[in-house]
């Protein structure tokens, strides 16, 4: 049974396997980005009280910034106290340029 179960998933996700596959530089499994969000899943029952339905959106948005910055290798902290310095006189066509992302992962792109 687990056998069927395993290439019907093969089966599925085909397209997918193929790009890891042929890529390369792909990882093979999501373990960093669970391990950032865990903080934020075992909590989650405290985030059902952040007051209103936009106010979990927003909690949610900062919380995705900080773990990018934590995956980027760069300190959220830090990265948020500069962002939040520069946001008040940065141009609004230039602000994806604030976004937690090293200049090493930009050229990759």
């Amino acid at each position: 049974m687990w056998v069927g179960g395993g290439v019907g998933g093969i089966r599925n996700s085909r397209a997918s396997l193929i790009r890891y596959a042929q890529t390369g530089h792909l990882p093979i499994d999501n373990n960093p980005v669970e391990n950032v969000i865990r903080p934020i899943a075992i909590g989650k029952k405290n985030w059902l009280f952040a007051g209103s339905e936009r106010a979990g959106q927003r909690a949610a948005a900062i919380q995705t910034l900080l773990g990018t910055a934590q995956l980027n290798g760069l300190n959220p902290s830090d990265w948020l106290k500069d962002t939040l310095t520069k946001l008040p006189i940065w141009p609004n066509n230039r602000i994806d340029e604030l976004l937690p992302l090293t200049p090493k992962f930009i050229e990759s792109l």
